[in-house]
């Protein structure tokens, strides 16, 4: 019973990434006394068995069982949970407490001596394991030893180690089994850069007070510095024709000055729609040769997927029935109260919902084509989410490769929703979470159970989003939020200009004044290495590379301080389930207060870190931030201040 992760009796396929440890679960039980015990199976994209783990018992007194398996390929896979007895755990018991105290000791020898010959006969069995069996029967059988040496060759650590490899199944009784779709690596760990391409190379000519463009060309000479900080994903916000019809000028004005390019949101225009480039980034070719340049540096490109259209769209004129019409016969434009966008209509999916779907596929596919793997879709909760099931599956079965970020900022219903019709990952609530709490609650949230359908993504800002932790935070406050979110999911990112900590807000609202979304906005990245953001992105995706651990979402644990600015939780991965074949074991310690220095000690859960209990015990404490070494147990001293070192990464070493 409870089999998880399982969502709707399996109507939705629970999530995992090629070498991410899935967790499985269970409830399992039997009548009577004897032992129960559970297996859980990775069904492969063929059909067939591809791994089985014996699962161990959780929340004692609940009957409930976990372990975790890690799928090697992409695809449709499935898994099943297999409940039954345990006649090998069952006799031990037994025999434990009658041959101790003298009662039926020959008859409980003697069973165990036909049980061990009936596990030393099964087929495919290694000869080392029918070896031990074996010599234990022999043992049992021995009536020239005392019974309880006898007893204890039955119970060795070498007889108990095989029958937990491959153990005596009785009564198997197997669930239902649900799917699990299993996507390439990217889906989960990912380091994303959002840049606006125009941006980049703008000139101002400072005779006519007119701005050029930057192109694909100038474009690419950021990308350099971008993959050199060790980001894999280039996001590039809209780059079709922009409409000028209700423009907007510099931070949401109604009134544009002669060359305001207008927001990208604002697509369309005589040049074509969201299947065309505006004239001033470049032309297809330049377009592919931006990302044959991404890929050269190990870079990844994705696009902003946002489905609206200016009023001067292709689309308004050959179809204004995909629009919503209003009583007074003008179409209706979007709308937030109190925030209004009049350069930018909404489309509506109820009118043709066929039509609308065949031409968003067509587009989607115009860009896969040219080398586009990811896409972040904008407000995809102003959408149908059956549009999005019936598109996501499609996109799913002709090209895998092809990741979508939903950027979606509303209730934890839709989200989730989203998340299980086939989203990859989505933005999260990580923006908005600063306290100690909301931030351990949170991190405990993402990395539990939902953890199976919603991939979280962490972005400390964007270019709508500026939160006022960082308006007022200065650098260190940009610090503290950029390792939080790049140990805090496998999946981060960063908007353009974070290495330079701009916090500027426009007053009344989250977000920066002089907003990009509305006009050119070069940058002197030669200041960035002054403010030493730079340096820390770079160490912190250098970090995330080398150690498995934090590739994982869902091997978190949250970690008491006795200091309510002190954050401390740790991420860790088996050897068993490790691509090094090492136990890779982080914690994170860090202070939300970016202003003076914090300090407490670490209520550590030696058990949740791989270490053994005991109030004594020590570990080596590396810091993979400042390179220093600590000599820590269950609750070590820190000491951190903002300006100095906001935050240790530990990486637990063996003393």
């Amino acid at each position: 019973m409870d089999v998880s992760p399982v969502a709707e009796a399996g109507r939705f396929p629970a999530k995992a990434v090629v070498g991410e440890a899935v967790p499985i679960r269970a409830t399992v039980f039997r009548e009577g006394h004897d032992a129960v015990a559970a297996t859980a199976v990775l069904v492969g994209p063929d059909g067939k068995d591809r791994a089985r783990a014996t699962m161990a018992p959780i929340s004692p007194g609940r009957s409930q069982f976990e372990t975790r398996l890690v799928p090697d390929v992409p695809g449709q896979w499935s898994f099943r949970v297999e409940g039954w007895s345990d006649p090998y755990a069952t006799w031990s018991h037994d025999a434990t407490v009658k041959v101790g105290a003298g009662i039926d000791v020959e008859l409980m020898l003697t069973e165990g001596a036909l049980l061990l010959t009936r596990a030393a006969s099964r087929t495919g069995l290694a000869a080392s394991a029918v070896r031990t069996l074996t010599d234990a029967v022999t043992a049992l059988r021995d009536t020239s030893r005392p019974p309880q040496a006898r007893l204890a060759a039955a119970l060795s650590p070498q007889v108990i180690s095989t029958l937990a490899a491959d153990p005596v199944r009785d009564l198997v009784s197997p669930s239902p089994t649900y799917p699990l779709t299993v996507d390439r690596p990217l889906a989960l760990f990912t380091a994303w850069y959002e840049m606006f391409p125009r941006s980049e190379g703008a000139v101002l000519d400072p005779t006519t007070g007119t701005w050029r463009s930057g192109t694909f060309a100038t474009a690419a000479e950021r990308l350099p510095a971008i993959a050199g900080m060790g980001f894999d994903v280039v996001y590039l916000t809209p780059i079709h024709p922009i409409g000028t019809t209700y423009r907007k000028g510099r931070n949401n004005s109604l009134a544009p000055e002669p060359g305001d390019p207008g927001s990208p949101y604002a697509i369309g225009s005589p040049d074509g729609g969201h299947d065309a480039i505006h004239p001033e980034l470049g032309t297809f070719d330049d377009f592919d040769t931006f990302v044959t340049t991404a890929r050269g540096l190990g870079l990844e490109v994705a696009l902003d997927l946002a489905l609206q259209c200016s009023p001067d769209h292709p689309w308004v004129t050959e179809h204004p029935e995909w629009f919503t019409t209003r009583a007074d016969g003008t179409i209706a434009y979007a709308e937030n109260p109190p925030k209004k966008y009049q350069d930018i209509y909404p489309l509506n999916f109820d009118n043709d919902p066929d039509g609308i779907y065949a031409e968003i596929l067509r587009v989607i596919r115009v860009w896969i084509t040219h080398g586009v793997t990811l896409f972040r879709v904008d407000n995809p909760h102003t959408k149908p989410v059956p549009f999005w099931q019936r598109l996501l599956a499609e996109l799913r079965a002709s090209d895998p490769e092809v990741i979508f970020l939903s950027e979606a900022f509303t209730v934890p219903a839709m989200m989730r929703g989203l998340a299980m019709v086939g989203f990859h990952q989505s933005y999260s609530y990580f923006t908005w979470r600063n306290t100690k709490k909301e931030i351990e609650t949170y991190l405990a949230e993402v990395s539990g159970e939902d953890g199976s359908w919603l991939r979280p993504s962490f972005w400390p800002t964007t270019h709508d989003i500026l939160p006022p932790y960082l308006q007022h935070g200065g650098v260190a406050g940009f610090a503290v939020r950029a390792i939080l979110a790049a140990t805090g999911s496998p999946s981060w990112g960063i908007y353009s200009g974070y290495e330079l900590a701009e916090r500027v807000p426009r007053p009344g609202v989250e977000e920066q004044i002089d907003n990009e979304k509305y006009e050119f906005k070069p940058r002197d990245w030669a200041t960035a290495e002054d403010v030493g953001l730079s340096l820390l992105l770079t160490r912190l995706n250098e970090i995330r590379r080398a150690h498995p651990a934090l590739q994982q979402l869902r091997n978190l644990t949250v970690h008491r301080t006795t200091d309510d600015a002190l954050v401390c939780f740790s991420k860790r991965l088996p050897a068993a389930l490790s691509p090094t074949g090492t136990d890779d074991t982080i914690i994170v310690v860090l202070t939300l207060d970016p202003h003076t220095p914090r300090e407490g000690l670490l209520r550590l859960d030696l058990d949740a870190l791989g270490l053994a209990g005991g109030d004594g015990e020590r570990f080596i404490a590396h810091d993979l931030l400042s390179g220093d070494t600590f000599a820590w147990g269950r609750e070590p001293y820190v000491r951190l201040d903002p300006w100095v070192q906001c935050a240790h990464i530990i990486h637990v070493r063996n003393p």
